[in-house]
């Protein structure tokens, strides 16, 4: 089973408490609940806040970023690398770069919009790789998004180990991908219209396994099967 990582802020503030002991995803974006999913979470992943700040039309501020990063950069916690959205390949890299913390802890992000190689690139040099919508992949679920993630799991499946893939914002893709970890906000933003319970939601979410084989409602590209 993958790894749910539940994005915050959940409120109200009893809601978030009865969830203690699932994995969190708090982006520096809005760090209200990290100290609570730090205490009671099972794992986190700290989010760099770049996607928020790239719908925002504002830049994130990489030492502010870094000083709240680093009294929680510790197992069982990951980190998603400093990127750049939008940004072509030398400006990933230059971000990367910048980056000070342990790679054991660090998750870097491969754009869908960027180039194959440059996926290879990652996966060779980091323990995990976070895949990002970005580009004309930006929309997830459309046409060319899923024919762009049947190529990249394509590639990776060329390797005689699958590295273990994060999916952005693909919580809802588990059944689809053969992903290690994924992350949504789907409890935070529906749980109060589906059960009325975040804990409840969370849990359901949670029990929900990746499909690889004979699913009839999915269509094969290449190696992998997407819905």
């Amino acid at each position: 089973m993958a790894i749910c990582y539940h994005g915050t802020p959940v409120t109200p503030r009893a809601q978030l408490y009865r969830m203690a002991g699932q994995s969190f995803c708090v982006s520096f974006a809005d760090a209200r609940d990290a100290d609570f999913c730090d205490a009671f979470g099972q794992s986190v992943l700290w989010d760099n806040g770049a996607f928020s700040a790239w719908t925002r039309g504002k830049p994130v501020d990489e030492a502010a970023l870094y000083e709240w990063l680093e009294p929680r950069m510790r197992h069982p916690h990951r980190a998603v690398v400093m990127d750049v959205i939008d940004g072509d390949v030398e400006q990933q890299r230059e971000a990367i770069s910048r980056w000070p913390f342990p790679r054991e802890l660090s998750w870097p992000v491969w754009h869908l919009d960027k180039p194959l190689d440059y996926l290879d690139e990652l996966a060779d040099a980091w323990p995990a790789v976070c895949f990002g919508s970005a580009g004309a992949y930006v929309e997830i679920g459309t046409e060319a998004w899923l024919r762009r993630m049947g190529e990249a799991f394509d590639r990776l499946h060329r390797r005689r180990f699958l590295p273990w893939v994060h999916g952005l914002r693909m919580l809802g893709q588990l059944e689809s991908y053969p992903f290690g970890s994924a992350d949504s906000t789907n409890v935070a933003q529906n749980y109060t219209v589906a059960t009325g319970c975040a804990h409840c939601m969370a849990k359901r979410i949670n029990s929900v396994r990746k499909k690889r084989g004979d699913s009839k409602r999915e269509a094969t590209v290449g190696l992998f099967e997407i819905a």
